[in-house]
């Protein structure tokens, strides 16, 4: 299958569709480091800037266009500016480019912000417009911790087929969930998050200490999986019973340099440097969300596209915490290591444009998913074609 990518990023979809034996058509990026990671990596397929620029015969034909336009507009994060903000509106661009192409197939991305965004116009103008190019299509939000990461990343996935809805929602949706038979919610520890390079082998040569794990210490002592609601952060007691007591957490300092600190222990308490020993846990993953709040999390919160921006993620071993390594970002996306570490302004790439990349890019799992999705439709689809 060819495709077309616009909005590309660092191309979390080449990365999960080559191995399919599909080929890009062209690239389509206007920042500069995700542009130097494309010619790094792709140097054999054009890189266009602008996509709305992109003409109807300008490159090779393609089968599937797959774009995750600009979600900044859309998120509750942001000013919900929708579809009135010049980024929303390259959704819309994005089906213009569609009706230029006319592949059969359309994937798009989004913040699951979207959905509600001015009620839910902004979302229905862009199914509305897809149904108007005359494809049909289905929905669906999908986690990226449900597919062999640990991050907890929820995306908003379209799929459109041209002609036909009954392909899309064979691409999105299992046999039990269209039954009406939905698989159950799971319970606490099951199908939890996999350990961050489980099974890499070389963790140790990497200097960034152990795998984020996500299970804790009971007051036993005895390993257990974390809930998906995981438990306040917890110091040894002063009280001399042994049992855990609930702390809090702030944030200090502003402009990227913010670290958590605890705030309470009965009334107050210092840095973060009182959770050895006892029922405390070694390793903690710390999500912060837009109030400033910082809450623990058995799994990362969803990577922030800017290392200085709201919802960054935190881990603790032992008693330091730091802020997560690019490497451990990469493989948080489901990239290989060191993907966007490349030669970049005469020298190696910095750490600040790769965190914002990895932050503004797609799962790589979830796409893998769902390309293998569409790849078995279409085969069935192209041999009922063959047999009549």
């Amino acid at each position: 299958m060819i495709y077309g990518s616009v909005c590309s990023g660092i191309e979390a979809a080449s990365v999960a569709w080559h191995p399919l034996g599909w080929r890009a058509s062209f690239l389509s990026e206007i920042e500069a480091f995700p542009r130097a990671v494309l010619s790094h990596h792709y140097p054999e397929v054009p890189l266009h800037g602008d996509f709305t620029t992109i003409a109807a015969d300008q490159y090779e034909p393609i089968d599937l266009l797959v774009g995750g336009t600009p979600c900044q507009s859309f998120s509750v994060a942001g000013l919900r500016g929708g579809l009135d903000d010049d980024r929303g509106n390259l959704a819309l661009e994005y089906l213009r480019l569609a009706d230029r192409l006319r592949p059969r197939w359309l994937v798009w991305e989004n913040v699951p912000g979207v959905l509600s965004s001015n009620g839910g116009r902004d979302f229905g103008a862009i199914l509305g417009g897809m149904v108007e190019l005359g494809y049909g299509f289905a929905y669906r939000v999908l986690d990226a911790q449900f597919f062999g990461v640990a991050q907890r990343r929820r995306r908003v996935f379209v799929v459109g087929h041209l002609g036909d809805w009954r392909c899309a929602a064979a691409v999105l949706f299992e046999r039990h969930s269209l039954s009406g038979h939905l698989a159950p919610r799971r319970e606490a520890g099951e199908g939890a998050a996999p350990t961050i390079g489980a099974s890499s082998g070389d963790w140790s040569r990497d200097n960034i200490g152990e795998s984020l794990v996500p299970f804790g210490l009971s007051t036993q002592q005895e390993p257990k999986w974390a809930s998906d609601l995981s438990p306040t952060l917890t110091i040894p007691s002063k009280s001399g019973g042994g049992q855990p007591t609930a702390v809090a957490f702030a944030l200090r300092g502003r402009d990227g340099g913010a670290m958590p600190e605890i705030e309470g222990h009965g009334e107050r308490a210092g840095a973060l440097r009182a959770a050895s020993g006892g029922s405390s846990r070694d390793y903690v993953a710390f999500a912060q969300n837009t109030r400033d709040e910082v809450r623990e999390m058995p799994y990362v919160g969803a990577l922030a596209a800017d290392p200085g921006m709201k919802q960054t993620s935190y881990i603790r071993g032992g008693s330091a915490v730091r802020r997560l390594t690019p490497r451990e970002c990469e493989r948080l996306q489901g990239f290989p290591d060191d993907y966007t570490l490349i030669p970049y302004r005469k020298g190696m790439a910095a750490d600040g444009p790769r965190y914002k990349a990895l932050g503004n890019s797609m799962a790589v799992p979830v796409m893998a998913w769902i390309g293998q999705r569409i790849a078995a439709v279409d085969a069935i689809i192209q041999s009922e074609r063959l047999a009549a």
